[in-house]
């Protein structure tokens, strides 16, 4: 599962054997996900991802993972789960996941989730003037921030865009000086302060090794 595509995405997972569990999730978490089957020794789970600058268009996400359930059943995938939040979809995610019968990880979002969906909701208020980024997105900055913006070309967006935050908030899943580098310098091209919170795999780590009780 380290092979990662640089649109997000991990390989397909081809035909399904009896006991396999198929992982269908955001190519924002493709790596994390590999992380933690390799970390847990959770040989059983395979992955596909649909791709990561969907969440720039978050109305497509639910037909996508509609297709992407469909396809995987057509493969002989029995057991499924979403890595997802509701990212943007204003329920219409949960929806699907109600009509197919699968269930999603818990949370609004990857921030949310990585956080520990109980922590971030406790700080409320406090984080309504940071601007967040995972690891993934510290990777991807110019390429899923930057430019879907048009900030390469048009600096002068900046304050559009971001002039109610204060603070970058970095959430590291591994702590990394390259990435770190890479999230403060994202900070100082938003002119935001910096602030960097480690939270390891938060729900997402049990939400995976939960998964052989609670895939359907």
């Amino acid at each position: 599962m380290s092979d990662i595509r640089a649109d997000g995405r991990a390989p397909q997972p081809g035909a399904a054997k009896a006991d396999d569990l198929l992982v269908i999730a955001c190519g924002a978490l493709a790596r994390e996900i590999g992380d933690v089957v390799e970390a847990n020794g959770l040989a059983h789970v395979r992955l596909t991802c649909l791709p990561a600058i969907l969440h720039n268009r978050p109305e497509k996400i639910p037909e996508a993972v509609r297709e992407a359930i469909r396809k995987a059943r057509a493969q002989g995938f029995e057991r499924i789960l979403i890595g997802y939040g509701d990212c943007g979809t204003g329920g219409r995610l949960d929806e699907v996941c109600a009509a197919e019968g699968v269930s999603r990880i818990d949370g609004p979002h990857c921030y949310a989730f990585y956080s520990g969906n109980a922590r971030f909701a406790a700080r409320g208020d406090a984080d309504m003037d940071a601007f967040f980024l995972t690891d993934f997105l510290a990777r991807q900055f110019e390429a899923f921030v930057i430019e879907p913006l048009g900030l390469d070309r048009h600096p002068e967006l900046r304050d559009a865009y971001f002039g109610h935050y204060r603070r970058l908030v970095y959430l590291a899943q591994r702590p990394d000086p390259v990435l770190e580098e890479k999230a403060r310098q994202a900070a100082n091209r938003l002119d935001l302060a910096f602030e960097m919170r480690v939270t390891g795999y938060g729900d997402l780590a049990s939400f995976l090794s939960a998964a052989p009780a609670d895939a359907g």
